[in-house]
């Protein structure tokens, strides 16, 4: 993702989007998305194997099991594997609470062509599965990393139809190279008042979560946006149109050797799962 505003408009061919939002995923045969009906996924894509000997060797440790018990929370993987060969219905204009905007987009990529969309899945699989384990309740925005879209309006719809107590979009940046680190997007009131009320508690969540990612996974905050990696935004319709609290998370800059680096390791991925299970974790528990 890249800001300030959405990602570009599709491309033929894989394009780099250095400029917007919207996150990506993949799956297995036993382990499937739930998006209203279990459907298998195929496998997500690993990415390198290089470790990160900054990060904890373990990351952030699991919450108590059954302490989520009662809990829904609804995971975004921003973007799609299909979206690229779809230019027609990415490209729609949607409304997005204070304006309009493409469907989704494409994502970026690191230089060595580990995509967006692919990073987004298997970190959100990998934390379904941890938020599960705590008794919570999980729903997806997509069921696999094959497909296109679905639109940034239906993103937020899904959260809002499951009256999520939590949701959380997840993206990798497409900034300049020369930046790196992580933030997080919570969303700013927009006009109409439609997200009013969610916007006091998404800046907790936001708090929670950026606390638990910085020490989880050693990832410093940005260097080129945000203050203190918070960034807070009214042009993004997952935030926009949602009822429920709700933040965006930009796990690292993919144009950024070291944070691509990172990022293509399935062992930071994991760290990064099990640091975002703690910041909502540590939002829904009110710590």
């Amino acid at each position: 993702m890249r800001t300030p505003s959405a990602r570009g408009p599709v491309a033929v061919g894989m394009a780099l989007c250095l400029g917007a939002l919207t996150a990506c995923g993949g799956g297995s045969s036993d382990d499937r998305a739930r998006t209203g009906a279990e459907t298998a996924s195929p496998p997500a894509a690993s990415g390198g194997t290089g470790g990160d000997p900054s990060a904890p060797p373990s990351g952030a440790p699991s919450a108590a099991t059954g302490s989520l018990r009662g809990k829904t929370i609804a995971i975004d993987p921003g973007h799609n594997g299909g979206n690229d060969g779809a230019p027609s219905a990415i490209n729609k204009q949607v409304d997005v609470g204070n304006g309009h905007k493409e469907c989704d987009t494409t994502g970026t990529q690191t230089a060595s062509g580990y995509t967006e969309h692919a990073f987004t899945w298997d970190v959100s699989k990998r934390l379904r599965k941890l938020l599960e384990a705590q008794g919570a309740k999980v729903v997806l925005t997509r069921k696999n990393d094959t497909g296109v879209g679905p639109c940034v309006t239906e993103r937020a719809a899904i959260g809002n139809r499951a009256h999520a107590d939590a949701a959380i979009s997840i993206h990798g940046d497409g900034a300049p190279k020369s930046g790196h680190g992580f933030h997080i997007i919570e969303p700013l009131p927009v006009s109409g008042g439609g997200n009013t009320k969610i916007v006091e508690p998404s800046a907790r969540l936001g708090e929670a979560v950026r606390d638990a990612y910085h020490s989880g996974t050693g990832i410093p905050y940005s260097t080129y946006v945000g203050t203190k990696a918070l960034d807070k935004r009214d042009d993004l319709g997952g935030l926009n149109l949602s009822t429920v609290p709700k933040i965006f998370i930009e796990c690292g800059n993919m144009q950024n050797p070291g944070d691509a680096a990172k990022m293509s390791d399935a062992s930071f991925r994991q760290r990064a799962a099990a640091a975002l299970d703690q910041g909502i974790t540590a939002f829904l528990s009110g710590r």
